[in-house]
């Protein structure tokens, strides 16, 4: 799956006023995991937010940041008349579960010791990773919200500790604000990371500050650390045929051939070839018929079919040739 990117409309735990805003650019960069937290908002705005996030055809999740045990209660019901698909952050599993049962919702509580706003992750990593064991032995729980970077300890190495201690996805949330932090993150072995007020405030290392570019400049970050960046350019045709390229798509293999005078009979064993006419004209001669394909055109020749390729009109057939 790769490591997930989860842009969060927030600053210093709180969504942002102009939260819709900022939705309607992340949507357009394609980012497909966006969140907000439970306060910064009325709830009605929080509801219309929520649905515009699905409209767009993202996941959306709603981060918890209350300190107390009411508080904490109030916010998973929130969760659940908004109608988000997942809830991170919180402690209070016990509480939590029953009121999120049967929701659909998926759960990533905190683990460990949260206290502050904005929330600090206290405790050593081994007081932690006993935490993240024990929290993620419930079958309601998804996952955790590790909040790595608001701790004072070795954050890769709690990071790593905590990943290694639970089979379920761990997300990293807080002041992650370069793609060096990203590829500690991904080393790690979580399944996902949160950024917010660094891609609000144009923290992140970009071209420019605002935050189409902060938003592009992570996309491309992550696709790279997830070997989704593609090394193939364009080429053309007409480059193509002057030094007979060729290459591969699955299993497809593509070539391109000149075709002069005729091919002679022939059939393939295996593999149906399709022909795509780039410049000149074709004739293809099969035992019950002809046919000719002129630019623009392709024939298919289904594997076991004698056939036969005749460039006509005097000059050379440039054709593009794909075969299973």
């Amino acid at each position: 799956m790769g490591l997930r990117f989860i842009f969060m409309l927030t600053r210093n735990d709180r969504t942002v006023p102009d939260a819709s805003q900022q939705l309607e650019t992340a949507l357009s960069l394609g980012v497909r995991h966006i969140g907000f937290k439970d306060i910064g908002l009325p709830l009605e705005q929080l509801k219309v937010l929520n649905a515009a996030i699905k409209a767009g055809g993202a996941t959306s999740y709603l981060e918890v940041v209350s300190l107390d045990r009411e508080s904490e209660i109030v916010s998973a019901k929130a969760a659940t008349e908004i109608g988000v698909d997942v809830l991170l952050g919180g402690t209070r599993v016990d509480d939590v579960l029953p009121i999120i049962k049967g929701t659909g919702i998926q759960y990533f509580p905190f683990p460990g010791r949260i206290t502050g706003h904005p929330s600090v992750l206290e405790g050593t990593i081994e007081e932690i990773v006993e935490s993240a064991k024990t929290i993620t032995r419930h079958d309601g729980v998804h996952g955790l919200d590790l909040l790595a970077y608001r701790s004072a300890q070795n954050v890769p190495e709690l990071m790593k500790a905590v990943c290694a201690a639970v089979a379920k996805p761990v997300y990293i949330a807080g002041s992650i604000d370069t793609s060096e932090r990203i590829a500690v993150v991904q080393n790690a072995g979580a399944a996902g990371f949160t950024i917010g007020t660094a891609a609000l405030d144009g923290k992140y290392p970009a071209r420019e500050k605002d935050v189409r570019s902060q938003l592009a400049a992570i996309i491309r970050d992550v696709a790279a650390l997830n070997k989704h960046l593609s090394p193939i350019h364009k080429k053309s045709l007409s480059t193509a045929f002057a030094g007979q390229v060729e290459g591969q798509v699955n299993n497809t293999q593509i070539k391109v051939a000149l075709f002069n005078g005729s091919s002679g009979w022939s059939f393939r064993q295996q593999g149906d070839e399709l022909f795509f006419v780039h410049r000149g004209c074709l004739l293809m001669k099969f035992r019950d018929r002809e046919e000719i394909v002129e630019p623009g055109e392709f024939i298919v020749v289904p594997h076991g079919v004698e056939h036969c390729a005749v460039a006509l009109g005097g000059e050379a057939c440039e054709v593009l040739l794909a075969t299973a």
